[in-house]
């Protein structure tokens, strides 16, 4: 990947509002160069869309999960899962099938209370159509005050410029 994609990635994921003439400005180059590459990474998928995060809190929600869980069987396909799944839907941001730590997929969930992780928990583990062996959960407070490096777009925006200096290198 070039440079100037690199950073122009960088810029989009610290504020995606701004202007491509504002971006332009941010990385030194002009606005039709920014413009045709961020068409460019857009129809190659390095963009997938533009969107905002919430303050999770502020919406209402106490505490983010990161559950992994083991399945009995092989994993069904995504669009079996999607359909088990559609019941706690509104809860889950993410569900990946992967490998480590002997589990099979990972889930990111946020929950107004304990309860209500409690009861998406039992239902996880006992939901007929998933075929749960194992769970394990990592909860998060979202009312911790003493959050170290809360995960953002920014965050990730300062490892791509990291990678840039070291492609410079």
């Amino acid at each position: 990947m070039k440079e100037i994609e690199l950073k122009i990635l960088s810029e989009l994921m610290k504020n995606s509002r701004r202007s491509d003439r504002e971006l332009a400005k941010a990385i030194g180059t002009s606005q039709p160069t920014v413009s045709r590459t961020i068409k460019k990474l857009t129809e190659e998928g390095y963009i997938k869309e533009f969107t905002i995060i919430p303050d999770f809190k502020k919406l209402g929600y106490k505490l983010m999960a990161l559950t992994l869980v083991k399945f009995k069987n092989q994993l069904a396909e995504r669009q079996e899962i999607e359909g088990s799944l559609k019941k706690a839907l509104s809860k889950i941001i993410m569900f990946e099938k992967g490998l480590g730590l002997g589990f099979d997929a990972a889930i990111i969930s946020y929950h107004e209370n304990y309860f209500s992780f409690s009861k998406f928990l039992e239902w996880l583990k006992y939901s007929a159509s998933l075929e749960v062996s194992d769970v394990q959960t990592f909860l998060i407070s979202l009312d911790d005050k003493e959050r170290y490096c809360p995960l953002s777009f920014q965050a990730i925006a300062a490892h791509l410029s990291m990678l840039k200096k070291k492609m410079r290198k």
